[in-house]
């Protein structure tokens, strides 16, 4: 559903225990996903309650305004879809899912997020998109194994530094976002690494190995970043 496409809310339909129970599909690797996509909901129906453990739940494309706090009986699932609702807020019970690994949120109405949304520890995607959000909360710096994060079509006017502290991040897409200027990055982020190392990253010890690893993909992220900051600033 695109954004510009979004109508009046038409009356919301009622998803039974029976109907909940025939939207659920089972992977090959036996993982149980409900689908509940294209229902035309306004609410997260209380059916699904009963419906046992889930690994993935798809409330993508309905008419949702608002999350529920029940959260604590889906801490087991790994995915989470609820791109193209009436999002405006999202609950600080999110914090709870601690086995999720995808989030996505892209398509609503979201203004800003809790800073429990920090609490995702297993997070590796994140996808925020057509929202419009001005700023992130700090704590998304605690997102350790984000892997992409998508913040297109929003409304940053600068790169969010706690992005910088993301060691693993891979992607950042920024696209169509109101940057006014090109950023200049804090000096700690700038500064080029002093330590030179003489030898082939094979012969290392493991810590040191690893320490090589970690500083070669923080400065990648940097090098992203910067890099889309100039190609902003030339447009």
């Amino acid at each position: 559903m695109a954004k510009g496409k979004k109508t009046g809310h038409a009356k919301t339909k009622i998803i039974t225990l029976k109907v909940a129970q025939s939207c659920i599909q089972l992977t090959l690797e036996g993982k149980r996903c409900l689908d509940l996509s294209l229902k035309e909901i306004s609410t997260v129906p209380k059916s699904i309650l009963k419906l046992g453990q889930l690994d993935e739940l798809d409330l993508s494309r309905n008419l949702i305004t608002k999350l529920p706090d029940f959260w604590e009986n889906f801490i087991s699932i790994t995915f989470l879809d609820l791109h193209s609702n009436y999002l405006e807020e999202v609950p600080e019970t999110i914090g709870r899912l601690q086995n999720l690994l995808n989030l996505n949120l892209c398509n609503n109405r979201l203004t800003s997020l809790p800073i429990e949304i920090g609490l995702l520890k297993s997070l590796q995607t994140l996808n925020m998109g057509l929202n419009q959000l001005e700023a992130l909360p700090s704590s998304i710096a605690a997102l350790k194994e984000l892997r992409y994060i998508g913040l297109f079509d929003n409304r940053f006017t600068r790169v969010p530094g706690c992005l910088y502290r993301l060691t693993k991040l891979e992607r950042v897409n920024l696209d169509r976002n109101p940057i006014l200027t090109k950023q200049e990055p804090s000096q700690e982020l700038l500064t080029e690494p002093k330590r030179l190392y003489l030898v082939k990253e094979t012969l290392l010890c493991a810590d040191c190995r690893l320490k090589c690893q970690t500083e070669k993909k923080r400065w990648s992220i940097i090098q992203q970043v910067r890099t889309q900051e100039e190609r902003w600033f030339l447009e």
